[in-house]
């Protein structure tokens, strides 16, 4: 609601327009400021900047019309689909609080008050979401549709790089009480390394003479990952995934009908596997997750960490070094 004027000489300014210290600013109802004009201009030059101002708001809209922009765009569309449904969740949370606001209005310091309080309960969220917050002011302020990306230089909280390694004993133990389907892509994304993303959408037309073509979600690299009789097995325990009469899939791990697995469905699944296998091993801790499978690959793998990155396909030494985390034996004085 408009404050109520305190001066006569305001009674003719638009509403919501006010004299500051050396010009008549707009304070509209959605956030924010906007300069018009020096005080001493002419009435009639108030108003038509206030209108000019109106109109700047109507045709910019809110944050949440930008960020409804932003998913119609081509540079959302090149996103992956995972990225894609992370950004449409991550943008509820939003909204909910900055939907209605000028995107022009939202500065550093609303960014860093908002990442206080998400950050109170859950900080990785948070720097989700601002991270998913740039990319929309970013890719508007390259268009010129806003004046600036407001998450520039705001500090997200520090995460803790995870260290958890899958010993040998705690991935049969959940092998072996777990289903087909979690069996199957557990080999799969041990062996070859694979993220959850890139094995889900996994086809039968990658399946190939030389080995299984995968081009990374997150990369985009492209790798035959080449035959072993115990990669050709997962496949094989791949193939054998239940279908309803008459239909068929072109997906290597599918359901019943032929679809693929969405990520909560199968991380559903995944999650029932790992509760069997607690009650079953209650003297095992089952507390890795599936992208997990991933390090213990890459912490097996025999080689440098130079050898390990080619094979992970990481863009740099760096990441492979963070999913290299079995401990290293080393000699002690005198045991070289």
């Amino acid at each position: 609601m408009a404050r109520k004027r305190t001066k006569s000489a305001g009674l003719n300014l638009p509403t919501r327009v006010y004299p500051g210290k050396s010009q008549y600013e707009y304070h509209p109802a959605c956030g924010g400021s906007i300069s018009l004009c020096p005080l001493d201009a002419p009435l009639s030059l108030v108003w038509a900047r206030y209108e000019a101002a109106c109109r700047g708001i109507q045709e910019k809209g809110n944050l949440a019309g930008l960020i409804a922009d932003f998913f119609d765009s081509a540079d959302f569309c090149r996103l992956g689909k995972e990225t894609k449904n992370d950004y449409r969740k991550y943008s509820k949370k939003i909204i909910s609080v900055f939907g209605k606001m000028d995107p022009d209005a939202v500065k550093p310091q609303h960014i860093r008050k908002y990442m206080d309080k998400r950050g109170v309960t859950a900080p990785t969220q948070a720097n989700r979401e601002k991270t998913f917050m740039s990319r929309v002011f970013g890719w508007a302020y390259e268009r010129g549709i806003v004046k600036m990306n407001p998450c520039k230089g705001v500090r997200q909280f520090k995460e803790e790089a995870r260290e958890r390694y899958i010993t040998d004993r705690e991935y049969d133990a959940l092998y072996v009480v777990a289903p087909p389907l979690i069996q199957a892509a557990m080999e799969v994304a041990y062996l070859c390394c694979a993220r959850q993303g890139d094995i889900l959408a996994l086809t039968k037309a990658q399946i190939l003479p030389e080995g299984i073509f995968i081009r990374q979600g997150k990369t985009g690299k492209k790798q035959i990952k080449a035959w072993t009789e115990r990669l050709r097995a997962a496949i094989e325990l791949a193939e054998s995934l239940p279908l309803k009469d008459g239909m068929i899939s072109m997906f290597v791990l599918h359901q019943q009908r032929g679809h693929r697995y969405t990520r909560d469905g199968f991380n559903s699944r995944w999650q029932k596997a790992k509760d069997k296998a607690a009650e079953q091993f209650p003297d095992i801790s089952f507390d890795f997750t599936f992208h997990d499978l991933k390090a213990k690959g890459i912490s097996d793998l025999e080689g440098s960490l130079m050898e390990k990155q080619a094979i992970s396909g990481h863009k740099t030494i760096t990441q492979t070094a963070r999913y290299d985390r079995k401990t290293q034996i080393v000699p002690v004085v005198g045991g070289q």
